[in-house]
């Protein structure tokens, strides 16, 4: 399939999705339906005509106005422009006009029907071009709505192994650059080759473009290719004004640079979902149980809560709702809070945080809507009570629980030891407060199989978005599970009194109770806090992470039982990395975060932070450049913190349950070159793991939450053993006992070795970045380091072929996680040789076409080298010589396209290759010596050469007259052609018959003319752009054409 194919299939399915299908020529300047000049991204009479017809009452002066703010650049940054000509896109154009009665009117202008999609203008259009200063580009189909361009679909040729998904988001990253004009009115980016096919926004990392799944958002399509499941699922009216209105959000990253983010499929579909269910349970008949959202954790949760809250708030039937955001601690509180009020654009509010029961009981009785957050503990009643008094007995209150499980949302009493009184769950008294409330609960975990209290409270799952499918859709990364356990020499009794997990104990006990636990959890933290057994650990985990920082660039977590092991612990390892110790919070490769107060233990002090402290510390660890690298923990940062580059998690603390699942998850998040999260388990909680996976699979959930680490050192020996078999009997062994000078050869031996192999080349570079993944997620495994060295030759190996070769380059991660295996200082050097020098070549002086060089060429000892190199050189010399010549580019690459696959498919030798390649080399020397002495200018040579194709037109008309029939279609050419002349039918056809026209009037083989009139056609569009930019520049203020 072409690149013309599969935008055509795209086209058509856009068509029968209601869209208007239009050619770009065909509504340029000079088109049969003009509709912009090349200069302007937008459609003004579109959007000229929309906006009166959707605001009949505005007058036409302040729908100007509107006209006006909507297309003004008022920005110097693409993406804060993007960010408000959305909000103008969303909520309307404020203006404002003085009426008939002398009265200043304000009002809003609305840009689009959301509520009526239909109502609006939808137009596809191919082959747009874009000129903006000294560029022109033409990206393949731009999607406008009412005249504005929202999406931006790059595709590729399915058939091209280079011209892939990667290759069409960097020309979007080109064009953002070059015609950011078209980007500042951008929603949607869309890359695809037809089988494959991804979306983001204009901020999206490549790793970040993800595909979309479902059209009908219950089942994911079969065998229909991904660009047609994305358009169907995303460009479908209706479904495309519902993302750009509810599920776009910007954001600041790290608190200064904003980014643009768009909702995956799942989120699109569980809201959506979720907001339907939530009008069902809330009506008069409803039971006021909206259900359960079941989202694996590092799968968006927290912003589909955010979206969700955003549909809430905008819906007409629940008028003006409160929403209320219930977390069962302060931390996750505050994470939570600060997302939301992130997005508050996309809420249309500012949320509130209750700090106290009396601020939650003011905000709750207040009848206007809103969003309030609090702890579930705020709704415990005082002085005893068995109730809370009825706050608000609304129904469009929404209550939405973060993490819901039993211990939290408890409806069942229980009698309290100390003095006998009946108490209840905290769910109980929050029902007490808001008898009219609807209930959803938000969870990254399944409900326990045992816990009869959340359906109770919430109701059956609404959706359910597994391990399986997160890693599956790159969402998250699978983690990976080491136990590194540290023998105390207890007996049994006490290994598994250890095992009990008190800070489950803890939850939801009153305070009588939590003295006796406190006591036991006191005892086991002197266990786990033993002076010897922190030694051990603080030296393994410092030798483990520093292999691991050597094959992954990221960061890392310990997590401990206590503050005063986090403190010990942290003392310990800058005792042996004095380095890694700061005293400032910008400094520094090792912090403790923890909470505490001017009354803790003075060695706790200077780890104990403020608010404001905390936020350089958690501002650092997300950034991935920065020099902090590891955190060590306690009970902070366990729960709804995403830091994606971080890979590894060092876990000395007793953990189970949803709390055991959500800490690991922290190593789950999508990060440039990570394919794997690792959890190093210093404690034992092997078995938590696995009753967590057998709760995981009960309550139906997919794939599984975490792999052994067997398993990973399994995969890396496969990939191994088949980098190995394709050495074959080559004994690279010899180069770890060789000189410096004898591995240089070895090397090159060995790229010799693989380009004899048939596809030896292709098969490397595959297995390689296979071996490369697998292994970087295995280090420090004993496994790992002894295969390292060896690693590191068939990675420089691989290297030098694509150097060598002129083969597209490695990825930057790619490339610095290959560099950071070659442990074995004497490959370095390999990395600067000259590509002449490895084939064993002395670079040329002067040209590659002389008989010296050829003859150097065929004395070389490393013939398949030779072809690797000699092969490219010949290329770039056929590309400088004949760039813009069609007839003798096409006919020499032709040539050497041909010898190349005979010398693939083994049918010649190396030795025989070298001959052809000469021989071709000798046929483009003499090619060009010709063309300098025919008297011909080098634009009029062009012409003459497709004119001699035909070899009877020579003998016919004579040399003298094809000179002067070159000259006349020069002449013709130059007046004929305009900018996007070879995209426009009507400029293409006028171009033709004044083509025949010059050939009939010399009298032209008249067999030959309608193939010599192709090939002058295909002529001109190597150098019509160029003269139809000459046009442009002198119409349009210059600027230059560039495909």
């Amino acid at each position: 399939m072409t690149e013309s194919q599969i935008e055509q299939y795209a086209l058509d399915i856009l068509a029968n999705l209601g869209w208007q299908t239009l050619h770009g020529p065909d509504i340029g300047p000079d088109g049969a339906v003009a509709e912009r000049e090349l200069r302007q991204v937008v459609l003004p009479g579109r959007l000229r005509n929309v906006l009166v017809r959707l605001n009949p009452h505005i007058p036409e002066l302040a729908l100007k106005e509107a006209m006006r703010r909507l297309m003004q650049i008022s920005k110097p940054s693409l993406i804060e422009d993007n960010h408000d000509f959305h909000q103008l896109l969303v909520a309307g154009v404020p203006v404002q006009y003085r009426m008939s009665s002398g009265e200043v009117k304000h009002d809003i202008v609305r840009v689009v029907d959301f509520n009526s999609p239909r109502n609006n203008d939808f137009a596809a259009v191919n082959q747009l071009t874009v000129l903006q200063g000294d560029y022109n580009r033409r990206p393949d189909i731009v999607l406008f709505v009412n005249g504005l361009p929202l999406v931006v679909i790059e595709l590729k040729n399915v058939a091209d192994a280079k011209a892939d998904l990667t290759a069409a988001y960097q020309q979007i990253q080109t064009y953002k650059r070059e015609i950011s004009d078209l980007f500042r009115f951008n929603e949607l980016c869309v890359t695809s080759d037809g089988l494959e096919a991804e979306m983001g926004t204009i901020t999206s990392p490549l790793e970040r473009m993800m595909p979309w799944k479902t059209i009908d958002g219950e089942e994911e399509a079969g065998n229909i290719p991904a660009l047609g499941v994305l358009l169907r699922g995303v460009c479908m009216p209706e479904r495309l004004l519902d993302i750009v209105r509810n599920f776009i959000v910007f954001e600041r990253s790290n608190g200064s640079k904003l980014v643009k983010i768009v909702a995956a499929y799942h989120q699109c579909w569980v809201v959506n979902k979720a907001f339907d269910s939530t009008l069902v349970a809330s009506n008069k008949s409803g039971d006021r149980r909206a259900g359960v959202v079941w989202h694996t954790q590092g799968s968006g949760k927290s912003l589909s809560m955010v979206f969700y809250a955003g549909r809430l708030m905008k819906s007409n039937e629940l008028h003006n709702p409160t929403v209320v955001v219930v977390t069962d601690r302060n931390d996750l509180d505050g994470q939570l809070f600060s997302t939301f009020s992130a997005c508050s654009e996309l809420l249309g509010e500012e949320p509130r945080q209750a700090d106290s029961r009396s601020e939650l009981r003011e905000l709750l009785k207040r009848e206007v809507g809103g969003i309030i957050f609090t702890t579930i503990q705020k709704f415990s009643p005082e002085d005893d009570r068995d109730h809370l008094p009825v706050l608000t007995d609304r129904r469009n209150v929404i209550v939405m629980a973060d993490e819901a499980h039993r211990s939290q949302y408890g409806l069942k009493a229980h009698v309290r030891a100390s003095d006998a009184q009946l108490v209840y769950g905290y769910a109980k008294y929050m029902r007490d407060a808001l008898p009219g409330a609807s209930y959803i609960g938000f969870t990254g975990t399944p409900i326990e199989t045992d816990d009869k209290s959340t359906p109770a409270m919430f109701g059956d799952y609404i959706d359910i978005y597994d391990v399986e499918r997160a890693v599956r859709d790159g969402v998250t990364v699978p983690i990976y599970y080491e136990s590194r356990l540290v023998n105390l020499d207890m007996d049994e009794t006490i290994r598994q009194w250890l095992d009990k997990e008190v800070d489950d104990l803890l939850e939801g006990e009153e305070l009588s109770r939590q003295g006796a636990l406190k006591a036991e959890y006191a005892q086991k933290e002197a266990i786990v806090g033993n002076s010897k057994r922190l030694d051990v650990i603080a030296l393994d985990i410092i030798q483990h992470f520093e292999k691991r920082q050597g094959v992954l660039s990221g960061k890392g977590m310990i997590v401990t039982m206590s503050r005063g092991i986090a403190t010990d612990l942290y003392q310990r390892i800058v005792t042996h990395r004095p380095d890694w110790h700061s005293d400032d919070d910008m400094l520094g490769m090792v912090k403790v975060v923890i909470t505490g107060s001017a009354s803790d233990p003075e060695r706790l002090q200077p780890h104990i932070r403020s608010k404001q402290r905390l936020k350089v510390i958690e501002k650092r660890i997300k950034d991935s450049e920065d020099s902090l690298k590891l955190v060590i923990v306690c009970d902070m940062w366990l729960t709804g913190f995403d830091v994606p580059s971080m890979h590894t998690m060092y876990l000395d603390k007793p953990l189970k349950g949803h709390n055991l699942m959500q800490a690991i998850a922290r190593v789950n998040r999508v990060s440039p070159g990570k394919i794997g999260g690792l959890v190093v388990d210093y404690l034992g909680v092997a078995r938590a793991l696995r009753d967590a996976l057998s709760n995981y699979t009960q309550s139906g959930g997919r794939g599984a939450p975490q792999l052994d680490i067997s398993e990973a050192v399994a995969q890396m020996r496969v990939k191994y053993e088949a980098v190995c078999d394709l050495f074959g009997n080559f004994n690279y062994k010899r180069y770890f006992t060789a000189s410096t000078d004898g591995k240089l050869q070895i090397i090159l031996d060995a790229e010799e070795y693989i380009l004899s192999l048939r596809d030896g080349k292709r098969r490397l570079r595959q297995q390689m970045a296979e071996l490369n993944k697998a292994f970087a997620l295995v280090v420090p495994r004993p496994e790992a380091l002894k295969i390292r060295e060896e690693v590191a030759l068939f990675q420089a190996v691989k290297a030098r072929l694509e150097k060598v070769s002129g083969s597209l380059a490695m990825s930057d991660v790619e490339y610095h996680t290959a560099l950071k295996q070659i442990v074995d200082k004497a490959i370095s050097p390999i990395g600067v040789v000259d590509i002449f020098e490895a084939a064993g070549l002395k670079k040329p002086k002067l040209s590659i076409l002389s008989d010296e060089f050829f003859a150097e060429v065929r004395s070389m000892e490393r013939k398949n080298l030779a072809v690797e190199a000699l092969q490219m050189l010949l290329v770039d010399e056929i590309k400088s010589q004949f760039s813009q010549n069609y007839v003798k580019e096409t006919k020499f690459s032709e040539l050497l396209h041909q010898a190349l696959m005979r010398y693939r498919s083994g049918t010649i030798e190396a030795a025989q290759m070298i001959e052809e390649l000469i021989s071709i080399g000798r046929q483009v020397r003499r090619t060009v010596e010709e063309e300098r002495t025919r008297g011909l200018s080098k634009d009029e040579a062009v012409f003459y050469d497709a004119l001699v194709e035909n070899s009877d037109a020579r003998e016919v008309l004579g040399d003298a007259q094809l000179r002067n029939v070159a000259k006349a279609l020069l002449q013709q050419v130059r007046r004929d052609v305009t900018i996007d002349w070879a995209e426009r039918k009507n400029v293409q056809a006028k171009l033709r018959i004044n083509i025949k026209k010059i050939l009939m009037k010399y009298d032209y083989p008249s067999d030959q003319q309608a193939l010599t009139t192709d090939m002058v056609l295909e002529q001109a569009k190597r150098y019509g752009s160029e003269w139809g930019c000459e046009r442009a520049t002198y119409d349009t203020g210059g600027a230059n054409i560039i495909d």
